[in-house]
């Protein structure tokens, strides 16, 4: 399982088949007129097909069975129904999005589709095994407390992903990157031997990389195609299992071996960090919507891409920010895990506070700026 070669191959299988399909997917949309109009909460000026989750499942399923037919991937399907388990899960959630995006389900449907997908897991043994108190200790999870463990991890991941799937390419661009910081995480952990092996985390987050990739071209803004729920919950599912398979399972005689409190708390740390953007715009639309006095699915114009817009940045920059924000969050929890030698973060607080600088004044600055001009011309 040591081996990069095969998983950028899976990967790059999953990306081609996403490229490929997902035009396909676009037409039929049309055809069949399976779209989203705009209204007060999209900018579009046109309808726009939303079923791009038809490709993910796609080229998930041809990934999966490109890793089967490879002899160095045996280890995690001999004797082991992870993957199968994943597939079936993920069929759940993609058909609970599919039938939301042609037809809305209501949100008690869509939990209880979740908790499906969530029990599909557990029959399959795709569970956490260790939960990670910080500083406290890690606990062997019994039977009894496996599946809300996996219940309330998928929510929360299907959830920050969906929530966060408001601009093009935002969602798809955002698990990109968060689930290539993942991979190198949790394959360099397998690398190391501090991961339970056989794992399919690794392989599920380069396969999750392929899919997002493959995706970007055709939903950048001015987005030809939307992922839609049926694609959201799909990359929430993946990111929920290549995440709790890898932090639930790392050895607990890690903090041994390093003699760092760091790599004690990674394993459910950089999940959440790298996913820090999904997770926090949440958390804001709970705090938000619970203060208003609305329910928890109440669609609004809160969320953390609304924002940056309300700042004064396009629908582009204001994108391409939050994929900074993303990527400065995976290079801060990445560099202390990968490095060997002593940790210098400093860094990575100068370009927070620049980037910081520019998200909240570059509108102002720019105004200035061109008054001056203006007015010195």
């Amino acid at each position: 399982m040591k081996d990069l070669s095969g998983y950028l191959i899976v990967g790059g299988v999953a990306a081609v088949v996403t490229a490929i399909m997902t035009p396909i997917v676009a037409l039929l949309a049309r055809r069949f007129g399976f779209m989203a109009t705009p209204d007060e909460r999209r900018n579009h000026p046109e309808a726009t097909p939303d079923i791009g989750g038809v490709a993910f499942y796609i080229a998930l399923v041809a990934a999966v069975s490109v890793a089967w037919q490879m002899d160095r991937f045996d280890p995690l399907f001999k004797n082991n129904s992870e993957l199968a388990g994943v597939l079936v899960a993920g069929l759940v959630v993609f058909v609970l999005g599919l039938v939301d995006d042609i037809h809305e389900v209501s949100a008690p449907m869509k939990v209880t589709g979740v908790v499906v997908a969530a029990v599909a897991l557990i029959w399959f043994g795709v569970t956490m095994i260790y939960f990670r108190a910080p500083f406290v200790d890690v606990f062997v999870l019994s039977s009894d407390w496996i599946p809300l463990f996996t219940v309330l991890w998928l929510l929360g991941m299907t959830q920050a992903i969906n929530l966060i799937d408001g601009l093009d390419g935002l969602a798809a661009g955002i698990v990109a990157i968060a689930a290539a910081a993942f991979f190198v995480y949790s394959r360099n952990l397998g690398v190391n031997g501090f991961l339970t092996e056989p794992n399919i985390g690794p392989l599920v987050a380069i396969i999750t990389v392929g899919i997002c990739v493959g995706f970007l071209p055709f939903n950048f803004n001015p987005a030809k195609i939307f992922m839609g729920d049926s694609g959201a919950l799909l990359l929430g599912l993946l990111v929920a299992v290549s995440t709790s398979v890898v932090g639930g399972r790392a050895n607990p005689d890690t903090t041994n071996i390093s003699g760092q409190t760091y790599f004690f708390l990674a394993p459910l740390f950089i999940p959440i960090l790298v996913l820090g953007v999904p997770i926090l715009d949440v958390v804001f639309a709970i705090i938000r919507r619970t203060r208003s006095g609305v329910g928890f699915a109440t669609a609004d114009t809160g969320h953390l891409h609304h924002r940056l817009i309300k700042l004064g940045h396009g629908p582009r920059r204001a994108v391409v920010i939050l994929w900074l924000w993303t990527a400065l969050l995976s290079g801060f929890v990445l560099y202390p895990a990968l490095s060997d030698g002593p940790t210098n973060l400093w860094p990575f607080l100068f370009v927070a506070l620049a980037l910081g600088g520019f998200t909240l004044f570059h509108d102002k600055i720019w105004s200035q700026n061109k008054d001056s001009k203006q007015a010195a011309g």
